[in-house]
Parts: C-alpha cells; sequence; structure tokens
C-alpha cells in the first residue's frame, strides 16, 4: 500500500518534507482487529507536534494521521463489532487498557498505557489501517468522509473542552485561536448554549473575520481586551502568550480550558509576564485537556449529525501531505485540512 512515512524528528522550518511517500506491505487485523480501506484523514496540529519532537516520541518509523474515516474490509479472528462493509473511523485514541481504575471510570484518555493512533501505532496516512474493533466509530449516514474526518480530533477535543469549561447557557465563552478545532467549537456552542455570545482572539484578520463570520460576538487580536470579561475560554493554540492573556480576559470563578497536547517554547518568556494578581487571584481555574475517550468521539459524532455541523476543509491528495503540514505550521489554519485517498 502507499503511505506516508515519518522515519526521523525534524524542524519543518529546515526541513520541509519530514514525510516519505513509500510503497509499505499491507497490513493485517490481528485477533479482536479490523483493517480499514482509508478514504480520507484529517491532518492535525499535533502531527506537527510529534513531528518536531513535542510529543512523547513516536515509534519510528511510524505512519501518522489520527482522524481517520473508511470501510471495512478485512476483519481479525473473533470481530463482533463491525462487519465488511461498515463505515467507521478513528480518533487519537487507539487504545487503552480497560482494566485501571482511570478506565473503568470512563476516563480511558487518562491511561496509563494509552496508545495514540499516528503516533504509538501506525495511523491514516495510508491506503489501510489496523485497529482493535473496539476503538473504530461508526460513522453516522448524513455525514459525509471528508466532512466526518476533522470531527474525530478538531471536533471531539472541542468537544471535550466545552464539556470541561461547564458553563450554562447565557455565559460567556471565549476562544483563543480559531483553527480547525475552535471553529467546530463556536458552532457546537451556538447550537447548545444558544444565548451565550462567543468572543474570539485570533493572531490574523483574516481569522477574525471568518470568526465574525461563523456568528462570533467579537473577535480580537490575541492579546486584546474584549468589552465583557469572559465566565469561560478555550485555548487552542501552540503558544503560551494566548495563556496569560486568557487568564486576564476571566471573570472571578472564571476557567480556561488548555486544548493543547504541547507548547512550543519559544515564547515561553510570555508566562514571566504572569501577575498573580491580575492573571490568577479571585479563584480563577486553569484545566487542561488530555486526549479523548471513545464516548466524546461517539457523542460528538452524534451531535454534529443531529445539527448537520459542517466543517469548512481544505483537501488534499496524500502525497501532498507535506504542503499541508508546512501550511498548517505557517498559520494557514482556515477551517480543517484533510487527505483524501
Amino acid at each position: 500500500m502507499k503511505a506516508m512515512l515519518l522515519e526521523a524528528i525534524c524542524d519543518l522550518d529546515t526541513e520541509p518534507e519530514p514525510l516519505r511517500l513509500q510503497e509499505v506491505a499491507d497490513p493485517e487485523p490481528a485477533e479482536h482487529e479490523v483493517r480499514i480501506r482509508v478514504s480520507v484523514c484529517g491532518v492535525c496540529h499535533t502531527e506537527l507536534d510529534e513531528i518536531e519532537g513535542r510529543t512523547p516520541p513516536p515509534h519510528l518509523p511510524v505512519i501518522p494521521g489520527h482522524q481517520v474515516v473508511g470501510i471495512v474490509d478485512r476483519t481479525g479472528a473473533g470481530v463482533s463489532r463491525h462487519a465488511l462493509g461498515d463505515r467507521v473511523g478513528v480518533g487519537w485514541i487507539f487504545s487503552a487498557c480497560g482494566q485501571c481504575a482511570y478506565c473503568l471510570r470512563g476516563d480511558e484518555n487518562l491511561c496509563p498505557d494509552f496508545m495514540a493512533t499516528g503516533r504509538d501505532r501506525h495511523g491514516g496516512y495510508a491506503e489501510y489501517l489496523c485497529v482493535p474493533e473496539a476503538f473504530a466509530i461508526g460513522v453516522p449516514e448524513n455525514l459525509a468522509d471528508v466532512d466526518a474526518a476533522p470531527l474525530f480530533c478538531a471536533g471531539a477535543i472541542g468537544y471535550r473542552s466545552l464539556r470541561l469549561c461547564g458553563i450554562e447557557d447565557g455565559d460567556r465563552l471565549g476562544l483563543t485561536g480559531f483553527g480547525a478545532s475552535a471553529h467546530l467549537v463556536l458552532k457546537m456552542a451556538r447550537h447548545l448554549f444558544p444565548a451565550s455570545d462567543v468572543y474570539v482572539f485570533a493572531r490574523s484578520e483574516a481569522e477574525q473575520a471568518f470568526a465574525r463570520q461563523l456568528g462570533a460576538r467579537w473577535a480580537g487580536a490575541t492579546d486584546a481586551t474584549p468589552p465583557h470579561g469572559l465566565h469561560a475560554i478555550i485555548d487552542t493554540t501552540p503558544a503560551w502568550l494566548p495563556i496569560v492573556s486568557a487568564l486576564r480576559n476571566l471573570l472571578p470563578g472564571g476557567r480556561l480550558v488548555v486544548n493543547a497536547i504541547r507548547k512550543e517554547s519559544a515564547d515561553q518568556s510570555a508566562l514571566l509576564e504572569m501577575h498573580y494578581p491580575e492573571h490568577l487571584w479571585m479563584e480563577k481555574e486553569i484545566k487542561s485537556v488530555a486526549n479523548v475517550t471513545r464516548r466524546d468521539i461517539g457523542e460528538f459524532l452524534d451531535l454534529a449529525a443531529r445539527i448537520a455541523l459542517k466543517p469548512e476543509t481544505r483537501v488534499f491528495e496524500l502525497q501532498s501531505a507535506n504542503e499541508a503540514l508546512l501550511q498548517l505550521k505557517r498559520g494557514d489554519v482556515r477551517g480543517a485540512k484533510v487527505l483524501a485517498l
């Protein structure tokens, strides 16, 4: 099969083509696994983190990609959840142990044996992918493949972030950064909390205009001060400065939810500008988001199908994965990027 393979950690600024198109052996499903013939795979900022070394080390060489949609075309022994021809998808969670205290209480995203698709096991930048059947999620009929792919990570992690905010209808919500995840959160929030205004902080005027186009009450620069204090803010950026700015804009008792697997190190000096009275006093909270669960993906897909949520997408061919990643690196992030096979 054709696959885009990552063989070494590198910096895209000096190595703009980190993935190599190769012919590799077709995978065969093990017991309780299904093989998926991939139709599309979303491109995520987490892939940049993997390639540039900000995540736990990937098992090299590895095929990236964790927003996968396709058709079950082969099953291993003992498979009972899925049949040949079923349309399924795979998110960041490839597997978890199912037996630890975290898994038993539904927090499989915190499992010490958590395996990530496209990092710990081969992912969806390829024609085929094998995955444990329990972690292949059915795709609702009314979601097209290209629309469904970004929902498996950008959408699902946004859904988890919105839940962790703990807001009520009428509370003011902020979003810092306005890429694949945040634009879906805005659409979700407008449906789930119709009386809540959404305020967007983004680095470019194009992103700010896009946010207003999708219904944001206000949009401004990353370090801008909105007209009102906010009850909760979701940070979707790879940078530190938005954290400091967001804390300053929270109301007393407000919560900042950080939706990022890692932060880049270049602007850590921003943290030196943090002052307790301005940024943390008055019982403000900071909560990180770690991975997603199958519940997050399943519930969000059902919601997306119910409200006809359609992400903004830009489609690339598999062999153009490096180009899509480089655009993401350089800040060209309107909506979501998807590889079509």
